[in-house]
């Protein structure tokens, strides 16, 4: 059908790319390919992936910043209702940009999608009254695996948009994540 844009190593971060769909719209609405194997492979993406997640959330609630230890997920994000501000921190112990982060805007309107490669913390925070943010992921969850950075830890400094009088809205484990060590 049409041809999916990659931009790779966005942020100057190897490995994350953006992924905009080609969009065909008409008075009756649009189709897209959200996901198209081997268009991907002609960009030089060949990861499998192995699972496909959604979650819902409430404006305010921030998720994350997540991540597998030793069964680490590269993950393909997009959000099918509302606006997230979506980040992949790398964490990759020998890599040039290890710490460094990059964000970005996700929502049902631009339809871009967001791939972050094993090794990287990732999370959101929801922008909109609601949300829905579909993933496919690389390996699948292993619960006792699971580990996590605080999303406002110092050293990473990540400038989430959080306006005025947006109360943040996190879960009890994400409330417990420490620092990034050095």
């Amino acid at each position: 059908m049409g041809k999916i844009k990659v931009e790779k190593n966005v942020g100057g971060i190897d490995g994350l790319m953006v992924v905009e769909p080609a969009v065909f719209s008409d008075n009756r609405g649009y189709f897209m390919e959200t996901y198209n194997k081997k268009e991907l492979e002609e960009a030089g993406f060949t990861r499998e992936f192995v699972q496909d997640n959604q979650s819902a959330s409430v404006c305010g609630v921030l998720r994350g910043l997540h991540r597998q230890i030793n069964y680490p997920q590269g993950k393909l994000v997009r959000v099918i209702t509302g606006k997230v501000w979506d980040v992949a921190v790398d964490l990759r112990k020998n890599s040039q940009t290890y710490g460094k982060w990059f964000g970005i805007e996700l929502s049902a309107e631009n339809k871009k999608q967001f791939y972050i490669p094993e090794g990287f913390a990732h999370g959101f925070l929801v922008l909109s009254d609601y949300a829905e943010f579909c993933y496919k992921v690389t390996d699948f969850f292993h619960p006792n695996d699971e580990s996590g950075i605080a999303w406002n830890d110092p050293t990473l400094a990540i400038k989430w948009p959080i306006p005025d009088g947006m109360e943040l809205i996190l879960s009890e484990k994400d409330k417990k994540w420490g620092f990034l060590e050095p």
